[in-house]
């Protein structure tokens, strides 16, 4: 996942992110840096935080034409 990117794409903190999407600053950075897998209802409430349909947190996991990782195609 590309959370990073994204978050920071539209200039939010991660404490902003975590006010905006309802999680914990702790729980996000463990999503962020991969120690931990986000439930569904997370994912849901992070596309939320970002405003971005949730379709776009997995977009890294289907790379277009040129390898890149979905960031290429980036409309919000």
């Amino acid at each position: 996942m590309h959370l990073r990117g994204l978050r920071e794409s539209r200039g939010l903190s991660l404490e902003e992110l975590a006010e905006r999407s309802g999680m914990s600053f702790r729980g996000l950075i463990y999503i962020e840096h991969g120690r931990r897998n986000p439930s569904l209802l997370s994912l849901l409430s992070i596309a939320a935080g970002l405003g971005v349909a949730p379709k776009r947190l997995l977009d890294c996991f289907s790379p277009d034409e040129s390898g890149n990782c979905g960031e290429s195609n980036a409309a919000p």
